[in-house]
């Protein structure tokens, strides 16, 4: 691991250029960029921004929360899955879209970034940041053009909202704009600590933390060429020193589940994917695991099966779904079918789980009410509860071609089947479908957002409303 300071302070005069650049540009279509020529390090003062009251319907980060739970709890219950408006915007968005207010926010891999209005869809104003990656430029991967993959994160004590930009050349920019008007109020680069800066993707959901944002690095797919899996943390405000994590591994283990890292209290869970390493437990590479990671991103703990070489063999890590909180336990499961229960202060080292069971192959992040975990798995949807000694208890399971991170929300589970383009709302107490609704082409790990009587998605066009009943 290293850390160290990037640019990140910025003079006064910056900061005039900054605020001389129009704000937004309202109307269907219109879309304002950042400032030709911005510098590449640019901040808003600490205390600039006023702090925004969050409302019961927000929906400020991937999942709802900093926990990653998926669980809405001002969702009302649903009635017959409606679609209100689709608004179709510069292209795919891959992450959950955030509510904030009577705002809807997105981020499209075209590197636009949208304020809509919840209820009619109607673009409030939009902002380009920056061209996308090209895949003709990439070494390899399957999102064409590579935008913002990864969901931002909107922080109410300032007002940002804030996302990691792929920019042309495989470059990598932490852009933060005023949620208010698009203005453009943070511009830093945050690039990978080692590897070939071309070679990293940034999917994994942006989080907050002690007034920092959380980003992390994987590869692209079909893991090509040299990429090292690491985690940056900055000041929101983007002006401070840069803390890093690097994975100790030569090559790959990667921190790309979709969901991103989890806040647990004074640490940062984030799970890895299969490293370098195949020889065994003497060489260990601190990949296939699940770490936490303390304030200054030291690693303060970690989890890896004891079959973790084999499972870096043969592309079967942890690292494709984001840990989940379930009271004082972390449920974990990856590629190769099996949960693990660890306990949340003890994460246990090489096989020091406290229970395990078989799953399936899990992609996102899981959605968690109480003790009941609700798994997306590439073959459809299972669930299970964990007991207060950390045993697993499986329940039902649901067959879809492809399941997004589900939520819960007013006495349901919804779940996007991406590889039939259907919205599914489903019983907790036994997954029986109540009701499902077409909703189009959808990227990979497509997850729903529940705000009140309303549910937004994410789709390969832009975004879709519908209502709650």
């Amino acid at each position: 691991m290293r850390t160290g300071l990037r640019r990140g302070a910025v003079s006064a005069a910056l900061l005039t250029l900054l605020a001389a650049v129009p704000a937004c540009v309202s109307g269907r279509g219109a879309v304002a960029t950042f400032a030709e020529g911005m510098p590449s390090a640019a901040a808003v003062s600490p205390g600039a921004r006023a702090a925004v009251v969050p409302q019961a319907g927000d929906w400020t980060t991937y999942q709802h929360d900093a926990a990653r739970s998926g669980f809405a709890p001002s969702a009302t219950p649903p009635g017959r899955p409606k679609r209100l408006w689709s608004a179709a915007l510069d292209g795919a968005v891959y992450g959950q879209p955030l509510v904030v207010g009577s705002r809807v926010l997105a981020a499209t891999e075209n590197n636009t970034l949208y304020a809509l209005d919840a209820s009619t869809g109607t673009v409030l104003w939009s902002r380009h940041v920056g061209e996308p990656a090209r895949g003709a430029d990439l070494p390899c991967g399957n999102i064409d053009p590579l935008g913002i993959t990864g969901t931002p994160v909107y922080d109410p004590s300032t007002g940002i909202l804030l996302a990691v930009a792929e920019l042309s050349q495989g470059r990598h920019q932490l852009v933060g704009l005023d949620a208010a008007t698009g203005e453009p109020l943070v511009s830093r680069e945050v690039e990978p600590p080692k590897g070939q800066r071309l070679a990293h993707q940034q999917r994994g959901a942006l989080a907050l933390w002690n007034g920092r944002v959380q980003i992390t690095y994987g590869g692209l797919f079909g893991d090509c060429s040299q990429y090292v899996g690491a985690v940056l943390s900055v000041p929101v405000t983007g002006t401070g020193p840069t803390l890093e994590y690097t994975v100790p591994t030569s090559r790959e283990g990667g921190i790309w589940a979709p969901g991103g890292p989890v806040v647990d209290g004074d640490r940062l869970l984030v799970a890895v994917g299969n490293g370098a390493s195949t020889d065994g437990p003497a060489n260990y590479d601190g990949s296939d695991s699940v770490l936490a990671l303390s304030g200054d991103l030291h690693r303060a703990d970690f989890f890896a099966p004891a079959d973790w070489a084999d499972d870096n063999a043969n592309d079967l890590d942890l690292g494709s779904l984001s840990p989940a909180l379930v009271g004082r336990h972390v449920f974990i499961a990856g590629k190769h079918g099996i949960a693990y229960t660890l306990a949340a202060d003890r994460l246990g080292g090489i096989g020091g789980q406290l229970a395990q069971a078989k799953a399936c192959a899990a992609y996102g992040a899981a959605a968690v009410d109480r003790d009941t975990v609700y798994l997306p798995c590439d073959d459809g949807i299972a669930q299970f509860s964990v007991a207060v000694d950390g045993a697993i208890r499986p329940g039902w399971r649901v067959p879809l071609h492809g399941a997004g991170s589900p939520v819960v929300g007013g006495g349901a589970v919804w779940v996007v089947d991406y590889g039939r383009g259907q919205l599914y709302v489903l019983d907790p107490a036994d997954g029986r479908v109540r009701d499902q609704v077409a909703v189009g082409p959808v990227p990979h790990f497509a997850s729903p957002v529940l705000s009140g009587e309303r549910v937004f998605l994410g789709t390969m066009h832009g975004v879709t409303a519908f209502s709650n009943g």
